[in-house]
């Protein structure tokens, strides 16, 4: 099955050049040509619904680098007396490895994280507190495990990306992915310390209601161990919406 059309060749080239290396050399070319190394691949907000209430937004940027690509984000709660704040930046490489991973706690405390690939391992050190000693967890991960850490939910879609460049394929300008056929990604989340296999799969369009309009959207399932997500891109592979089985929980691009 073929997903959309127009700006989709578009879409595929930054893809392939931020996730999978793809075009690498020739999409520095265009950089110098420009005069400049850094693209905006994607950037806005996501509301965060629970119960059809708004409790949070995200702030977030994924920019494309001559060297690979970084998504930084800032997760904020609605006003309260316990308003959170939370920051992070995710950093890889042209093929989609971890270079480095960074989370703050902005408030109410200041707890912070970062993973780095270690030969072999994963290694995240974190502290909750900055004249705390740090604490160190190996993972026996990969540096190409995918970074999927609460409140920042950017990292599905980059997530979809992964998917896209490697469980599809391009035909003329095009993507085309089997419906209902699985691929599986290792992911790591840093606020759980936790690690576990996921899998996603397109499942065809649907309509879909965003801000009260209709909009026929491509949908993708994402599945793990206690989760399972359904996920909406347009056809630029831009996350619309998010829904959390199970939770009430909706993120919506405003």
């Amino acid at each position: 099955m073929r997903i959309g059309t127009g700006a989709m060749g578009v879409a595929l080239l930054l893809i392939a050049a931020t996730l999978a290396g793809a075009d690498k050399d020739k999409e520095k070319d265009k950089d110098k040509d420009k005069g400049s190394a850094t693209r905006v691949v994607d950037s806005g907000t996501f509301g965060v619904f629970m119960n059809g209430r708004r409790v949070a937004t995200e702030t977030f940027s994924v920019q494309q680098e001559s060297s690979g690509s970084v998504a930084t984000s800032e997760f904020k709660t609605e006003a309260g007396a316990d308003k959170a704040v939370q920051s992070s930046e995710l950093r890889l490489s042209a093929s989609g490895d971890i270079v480095k991973y960074e989370w703050k706690e902005v408030s109410p405390g200041q707890a912070q994280a970062v993973v780095l690939p270690n030969e072999n391992f994963l290694i995240e050190r974190s502290h909750n507190n900055p004249q705390d000693k740090q604490e160190e967890h190996p993972f026996l991960l990969p540096a190409s495990t995918s970074i999927l850490d609460d409140y920042f939910f950017i990292h599905r879609e980059i997530l979809a990306w992964k998917f896209l460049a490697t469980g599809c394929r391009q035909d003329k300008g095009q993507i085309q992915c089997p419906v209902n056929q699985r691929t599986q990604f290792g992911s790591l989340n840093p606020h759980q310390r936790s690690s576990m296999p996921v899998s996603m799969e397109f499942s065809g369009r649907e309509k879909v209601p965003v801000h009260g309009t209709d909009r026929e959207l491509n949908r993708f399932n994402l599945k793990g161990e206690g989760a399972d997500w359904a996920l909406w891109l347009d056809d630029q592979f831009k996350v619309i919406r998010i829904l959390v089985a199970g939770d009430n929980t909706e993120v919506v691009r405003d």
